[in-house]
């Protein structure tokens, strides 16, 4: 980077950013074309953006919420907000349209609980936003991009001076087992992130990194790890839609083949859906040889599935020490820890029964393996507790607090919720883990811990137990238990969506297979099977299965399948929105 020039904001980082003719970024669509756009192209654009947003009265540190998919239009808009002084917050598009109420619901409670003086979205997405933009009312509703640009004032164009402490960022959590609360993060934490993560690769043989990513961009992934990460090293940084790489992942692998990738992160479900999606036909000509870091994180990390990954994948050219398991959060703006680079991902075999009934980690040659996701990254430390906020030594499973330069400022507006996450400059994360040899290995959440006659069993293998049962949907189970009243115990819970191509055999014998599956794995017995339809179990807005949300509506009776999609649903829905719009303007404006 060119010495002398600030680097201590996001805006500081979109200034100096465009002094390399490769730094931009290209989208694909599903026909694999792409579109180049410069980081220099994309500051001017977003000029034009900040000038209406300022034009329209939005001030320093006042919230915008922005609603796209992924394309150009939301770089113009998330910058367009970032120059104006003010602060993106980041919400998903509507992506599972057979709940759509819930969509309105969620989307309208964020809008109201980050305090949202406006929404930016996409004319397309616009259309059915209505019914959540008149639940939320913001004062200046909700606008698109073309709608707001500016540009015959120049003056009122040009970036607002924020301070590092400023607030840069709202970004919701996933919301695996409570409702999303709005993470405030700071420019100085998000740029204190960014550098971190980039200090952990150097540019090699005279090659510059370059990214690929389909990851949403309305999560820190996304978000902070590949847009932020490539702005600040001004790399290149192919993107295309998480519902294209669903659709067909093999766009993923190809881009990174095409592009040159060498930096392209993913959930552990996106390595098995190329187990499992992509055909040796797809994969003709690729070269994976480019890509040395394949991060892994988000969710729980399956080692099975790193190693088929790795094993289908190397005849063109995937290396093990590529896949790198990682730790984070939204409250640490991302990474916490990575694993070694340099080397293939490490585990151990505990014994099964010291980790449920003690909660100690002892070796053993037949157990439960877990992964490594590696050491702190430069400048966070960390520390495993009991509940009574004791250190623990290593080898003991506690709950996982850390400390470092990217922690969150707190929850936007919820002192409360701040308190109990923040203590003397450390975050309690709420999941559960041991340290062997200063490397941290994950057991699971703590609110979602499957507890069994006093032993405490990770959900995430039991579920694991269940991806081989013939007519179980990949991905799609839930474990979990529940203490019934007058019961002697708890009872554990599968809920389980059956395969779209699931025969009516295996559907019958479904339940036994599920309840064989998983005394044979980990030694449990299942006490009440549920077989339901594909798309039942709830889901985070970055596709995280919702354990405890699942279990409350299964015993409430509202565990029930998403609508069916039709032409005709879309346009009541799209109708009942520009009402509900219409109705909003009308009460503003009269």
């Amino acid at each position: 980077m060119p010495d002398g020039l600030p680097n201590k904001t996001l805006i500081d980082l979109l200034e100096r950013a465009g002094r390399h003719p490769e730094g931009g970024i290209r989208f694909l669509d599903r026909a694999e074309r792409d579109r180049w756009v410069g980081w220099a192209e994309i500051r001017e654009r977003a000029k034009g953006v900040c000038g209406g947003l300022r034009e329209l009265g939005i001030g320093r540190g006042e919230r915008v919420a922005l609603v796209f998919p992924t394309g150009l239009e939301f770089f113009e808009a998330l910058f367009g907000i970032l120059l104006a002084g003010a602060v993106p917050v980041p919400l998903y598009p509507p992506v599972r349209l057979g709940r759509l109420d819930e969509y309105f619901r969620r989307t309208a409670r964020m809008l109201e609980i980050s305090g949202a003086r406006l929404v930016l979205a996409d004319a397309r997405v616009r259309r059915i936003l209505g019914e959540a933009i008149a639940a939320a009312r913001p004062p200046l509703g909700c606008r698109t991009v073309d709608e707001v640009r500016r540009t015959q004032d120049l003056n009122i164009s040009e970036a607002v001076r924020v301070e590092p402490s400023d607030l840069g960022l709202v970004q919701f959590s996933s919301g695996t087992t409570v409702e999303p609360k709005p993470v405030a993060l700071s420019h100085r934490a998000l740029v204190s992130q960014v550098r971190a993560i980039n200090g952990c690769w150097q540019d090699t043989d005279g090659r510059r990194q370059s990214g690929v990513s389909w990851l949403p961009l309305y999560h820190d992934m996304g978000l902070i790890g590949c847009v932020f990460g490539a702005l600040d090293r001004d790399i290149p940084l192919t993107l295309l839609g998480p519902e294209l790489f669903v659709a067909r992942p093999a766009l993923w692998l190809r881009a990174i083949s095409r592009w040159q990738g060498t930096i392209s992160p993913a959930p552990n479900f996106a390595y098995a859906l190329c187990l499992t999606r992509i055909s040796d036909a797809e994969m003709e000509g690729v070269d994976l040889s480019s890509w040395h870091t394949a991060l892994n994180g988000a969710e729980a990390v399956s080692l099975p599935v790193l190693r088929a990954f790795c094993e289908r994948f190397a005849r063109w050219g995937f290396r093990p020490e590529a896949l790198t398991p990682v730790y984070g959060l939204s409250e640490a703006a991302l990474a916490v820890t990575f694993s070694d680079l340099a080397v293939p991902f490490r585990s151990v075999r505990v014994e099964r029964e010291a980790l449920a009934r003690e909660g100690l980690a002892l070796e053993a040659e037949e157990g439960r393996e877990i992964v490594s996701v590696g050491r702190p990254l430069p400048g966070f430390e960390l520390e495993i507790r009991n509940e009574e906020g004791r250190v623990l030594p290593p080898g003991r499973v506690g709950r996982i607090w850390i400390q470092g330069p990217s922690l969150m400022e707190g929850y936007l507006d919820a002192p409360e919720a701040t308190a109990r996450a923040l203590r003397d400059g450390w975050l309690d994360t709420g999941d559960l883990g041991f340290l062997r040899g200063g490397e941290l290995y994950l057991t699971g959440r703590a609110k979602d811990v499957v507890i069994l006659r006093g032993r405490n069993h990770a959900p995430e293998e039991i579920e694991r137990s269940l991806e081989d049962v013939p007519g179980v949907r990949t991905g799609c189970a839930v474990a979990v238990s529940w203490l019934p009243e007058d019961a002697d115990g708890e009872r554990l819970v599968l809920l389980v969506e059956e395969a779209r191509n699931a025969s009516s055999q295996q559907l019958e014998a479904l339940p036994e297979a599920c309840r064989e599956a998983v005394l044979v794995a980990v030694g449990l017995a299942v006490d009440e099977v549920v077989v339901l339809e594909p798309g039942t179990l709830p889901r985070t807005s970055s596709g995280k299965l919702r354990r405890q949300e699942a279990l409350r509506l299964w015993l409430a009776g509202e565990l029930q399948p998403p609508e069916p999609v039709t032409a005709l649903r879309m346009a009541g829905a799209m109708a009942r929105s520009g009402l509900a719009y219409a109705r909003y303007r009308w009460s503003r404006n009269g």
